[in-house]
C-alpha cells in the first residue's frame, strides 16, 4: 500500500547537510559573487532564444525555397527548444536565474511560448521530481508510459526486455507530448492533488492560460508556416514533428542518465511514508553526474551534467555548479557518502541503456 506523502528523516546524518550548506555559503561570501546569473548567462539567454526565433523568421519569410534548407531550419529550432529549456527556463522556474521574481517569471514563461506550461513544469519538476527523486509513485520522471520501466518497483512486462532499444524513440516524443496532450492531462491531475494551492493559482485561471498560450503556439508554429512556407502543408507538419523529436531526444538524454542508472538508489518509504535518509543524502544516493570535463556540454545543457549539485542547490544558477562540485564531492566523501560521476556523456548514455536493459529483465535491484 502506497503512503499518501513522503517524509525524510531529519536526524539521519544531518551534519552533512549543515556542513555542506555552510561551505557553499562561505564559497560565495569569500569570492564575493552572486548565486544568480552573470552577464555571460544573459548573453547565453540571447543566443538560445535566437537559435529558436531566427530560423523561424527565415522559415516564414520565404527567403529560402529549398526543402532541405527549410528542414534544416526546423531542426535548428529543435536544438533551440532544448537550449531554451535546459539553459534558461529551467533556471528561471527554479528561481535561480535572478533575485527578482518578475525576471524569473518572465523568462520561465518562455516555456509557454515554445509550447509547454511553466505552471505544470514547476509542479512536475520542482516539486514532484526534486522532492521525491526516484521514489516510485511520486517522482513523475520515473513514471513514464507503461511500455517503459524506470524503477525496479514498477510492474515488469515482456516488452520491457527491449526497452533499451526503443526508449530513444519515446524520448523524442517528450516535448510533442507536452504540446499536444500532457499539459492538458496534468493540469486536472495536479488540481486533484491540490498542487496549485502552493502556487496560489486556480484551475479555471490555468485552463484559460494554457488554452490561450497553446492556441497562440499552434497558430504561429503550424498555421502560419503552412500558409506562407513554400513547402506543402504535410511537409510543414512533418518538419514540426522532427523539430520536437530533436528537442525531446536531447532533453531525455540529458535528464534520464542522471537518475536511471545502476549507481542510483530507489528508496521505498515505509507504510507511514518515512524514508530513512534526510533529503540531502537522498539526493546524493539517487543522482549521478557525467562528463565533468566537457565545457561545451556544460554550457549548452545548463550545467545539468552536474545533476548532484543541481539537486542539492536548485536555487543556485547553473553557472556555479562546476565550482561547487569540488565542495560537494569532498564533503560527501568526508561523510562516507558516494559521489557518482561518469567520465563522459557517451558513457552515461551507455550505462543508462544498460540499466534500462537490466530493469527490463530483472525484478531485483
Amino acid at each position: 500500500m502506497r503512503p499518501k506523502t513522503v517524509k525524510f528523516s531529519k536526524a539521519a546524518n544531518s551534519d552533512f547537510n549543515r556542513t555542506l550548506r555552510q561551505r557553499v555559503n562561505e564559497y560565495f561570501i569569500a569570492n564575493n559573487i552572486s548565486k544568480y546569473a552573470d552577464s555571460g548567462m544573459v548573453w547565453k539567454t540571447i543566443f538560445m532564444t535566437a537559435l529558436y526565433f531566427i530560423p523561424y523568421a527565415f522559415i516564414i519569410s520565404g527567403i529560402f525555397i529549398n526543402t532541405w534548407i527549410i528542414f534544416s531550419l526546423w531542426i535548428i529550432m529543435g536544438i533551440g527548444i532544448a537550449g531554451i529549456g535546459l539553459s534558461v527556463t529551467h533556471d528561471a522556474i527554479h528561481g535561480a536565474y535572478s533575485p527578482q521574481k518578475k525576471v524569473n517569471m518572465f523568462l520561465g514563461y518562455l516555456l509557454n511560448i515554445i509550447g509547454g506550461s511553466a505552471a505544470n513544469w514547476e509542479i512536475q519538476h520542482n516539486v514532484l521530481h526534486h522532492r521525491f527523486t526516484n521514489i516510485d509513485g511520486f517522482d513523475e520522471d520515473i513514471t513514464p508510459v507503461k511500455v517503459l520501466r524506470f524503477s525496479p518497483h514498477q510492474k515488469r512486462y515482456f516488452i520491457h526486455r527491449i526497452q533499451h532499444i526503443y526508449v530513444w524513440f519515446f524520448y523524442g516524443l517528450i516535448t510533442l507530448s507536452w504540446v499536444l496532450m500532457k499539459d492538458y492531462d496534468r493540469i486536472f491531475k495536479y488540481e486533484k492533488m491540490g498542487m496549485f494551492k502552493e502556487q496560489n493559482k486556480t484551475l479555471n485561471g490555468l485552463l484559460i492560460e494554457i488554452a490561450i498560450t497553446k492556441l497562440f503556439y499552434y497558430f504561429y508554429m503550424i498555421v502560419i508556416p503552412m500558409l506562407v512556407s513554400p513547402v506543402p502543408w504535410w511537409q510543414t507538419l512533418a518538419f514540426f514533428f522532427c523539430m520536437h523529436f530533436v528537442a525531446g531526444l536531447m532533453l531525455g538524454c540529458v535528464f534520464q542518465p542522471a537518475h536511471v542508472m545502476q549507481t542510483s538508489e530507489y528508496p521505498v518509504p515505509d507504510l507511514g511514508g518515512n524514508v530513512k535518509n534526510d533529503w540531502s543524502i537522498h539526493q546524493i544516493l539517487t543522482t549521478a553526474n557525467y562528463s565533468p570535463s566537457s565545457k561545451l556540454l556544460y554550457w549548452f545543457v545548463g550545467g545539468l551534467n552536474y545533476q548532484i549539485e543541481h539537486h542539492l542547490f536548485p536555487n543556485i544558477c547553473h553557472i556555479h555548479y562546476k565550482k561547487l562540485s569540488t565542495i560537494v564531492r569532498e564533503t560527501a566523501l568526508e561523510y562516507g557518502l558516494p559521489y557518482h560521476s561518469q567520465p563522459s556523456f557517451t558513457w552515461a548514455l551507455w550505462y543508462h541503456a544498460k540499466m534500462l536493459r537490466y530493469l527490463g529483465t530483472n525484478d531485483k535491484f
